[in-house]
C-alpha cells in the first residue's frame, strides 16, 4: 500500500470522528503489511502517532500526516517513536496542553502523550471497560494490575460498591486517583492500594469477598509478572477471594498465547468458574489473527446453563 493510499484510508476513517478517542489506524493488527509498525489515534483536534520500528519512507509518511492535519480538525501532530531507546515522543504540528485526557464513552481518562513508552490509556481495552460499567452495580470489586484505574472509574460510573485498585506503582495509582476526580466521582469507597499482588494475597483476601474481579496483568513486567508462569498463582487463589455469585474478567495481551491458555488454567485451578465468552475487541482494532489479539474473558462462578454474553 502506497503512502497516498493510506491517506486517503485515514481521511475515510476520519469522517465520523469526535471528540472521543478514535483508532484511525491500526497496523499493529497486521492487516497491512507495509505498516505493522504504524498506529494513528484521533484524540479530539490531536492526531498521536507511533512508529514501532524504523522504515526508509518515514520522512514521506511524516509529510503526508502533516498535510493531513492542515486540511482536518486537527491542531496538533504527536509522534512517538517507539523503536528509539526510551520511546521518545516529538510534538510535529501545534503544541500539547499540560493537563490532556481522552473520552471514552462519555469517561474521561489522563493522557501523557510525551511520556517515555505508555501514554496512561490502553484504547484496546475499550470493551472490557464497558462491560465492567454494565456489571458492577452494588458489587464489591477487585481490580488487579489496575495501572491508572480506567477499570474502576467505569465500575464506579456503573453503581459499584466499592473497589480495590492494586497495583505496585504508587504513580498509576496516584494518576488513577487523578481520573476519579477528573470525573467528578467521590473516591469514598475506592482504595489505590501499592501491593504486589503475588506476595499481599493476605491482605487483598481482607476487603473481600468479591462479586467482581478484573485480572488485567502486563504479558511481560521484569521482576513482577511473566504470564506463563504467575497467571496460575493468582488463579489458584480465586476460590478464597471470590463470592457465590463472582463475575471473573481475565485479560491476557500476549500474541504468543491463546484462549486455551486462560481456559485450561481456570478449569484445572478454579474449575467452578465457567467461562461465559470473549469479548469482542473494537472493530477498529481488527487483526489478521484474532487469537494473537487482546483477550478478554468472562467466566462466572455460578453461570446458568446456556447463558451467554
Amino acid at each position: 500500500m502506497r503512502v497516498e493510499q493510506l491517506e486517503e484510508l485515514l481521511e475515510e476513517s476520519a469522517k465520523d470522528v469526535t471528540e472521543e478517542f478514535k483508532r484511525l489506524f491500526h497496523g499493529r493488527g497486521g492487516l497491512y503489511e507495509e505498516y505493522k509498525h504504524l498506529t494513528i489515534d484521533s484524540v479530539d483536534t490531536i492526531l498521536s502517532v507511533a512508529l514501532f520500528f524504523e522504515e526508509e519512507s518515514e520522512n514521506e509518511l511524516i509529510e503526508m500526516l502533516k498535510r493531513f492535519v492542515s486540511s482536518s480538525r486537527y491542531k496538533t501532530l504527536v509522534i512517538q517513536r517507539r523503536y528509539i531507546k526510551g520511546s521518545p515522543s516529538e510534538v510535529i504540528v501545534g503544541e500539547l496542553e499540560q493537563d490532556t485526557f481522552t473520552i471514552e464513552n462519555g469517561m474521561k481518562l489522563k493522557l501523557n502523550l510525551l511520556s517515555n513508552q505508555n501514554s496512561f490509556y490502553f484504547p484496546d481495552m475499550k470493551n472490557g471497560r464497558a462491560f465492567v460499567r454494565e456489571n458492577a452495580k452494588d458489587k464489591n470489586v477487585l481490580n488487579l494490575f489496575s495501572y491508572t484505574c480506567a477499570f474502576s472509574v467505569a465500575a464506579k460510573l456503573g453503581g459499584a460498591l466499592s473497589i480495590s485498585n492494586i497495583d505496585m506503582s504508587k504513580g498509576a495509582l496516584s494518576v488513577g486517583r487523578s481520573n476519579h476526580h477528573l470525573n467528578g466521582i467521590d473516591t469514598k469507597g475506592v482504595s489505590f492500594l501499592p501491593y504486589n499482588i503475588l506476595k499481599s494475597f493476605s491482605r487483598i483476601k481482607k476487603r473481600g469477598p468479591y462479586d467482581l474481579i478484573i485480572i488485567d496483568p502486563p504479558t511481560f513486567q521484569k521482576g513482577s509478572f511473566e504470564a506463563t508462569k504467575d497467571y496460575q498463582k493468582i488463579i489458584k487463589k480465586l476460590p478464597e477471594i471470590a463470592t457465590d455469585e463472582c463475575t471473573l474478567l481475565a485479560c491476557l495481551n500476549s500474541p504468543e498465547l491463546d484462549c486455551d491458555f486462560l481456559k485450561e488454567l481456570i478449569k484445572e485451578l478454579a474449575p467452578d468458574f465457567e467461562f461465559v465468552g470473549r469479548l469482542e475487541n473494537p472493530k477498529e482494532f481488527a487483526s489478521l489473527d484474532k487469537q494473537r489479539s487482546l483477550k478478554n474473558l468472562v467466566f462466572s462462578r455460578s453461570k446458568k446453563q446456556g447463558e451467554q454474553i
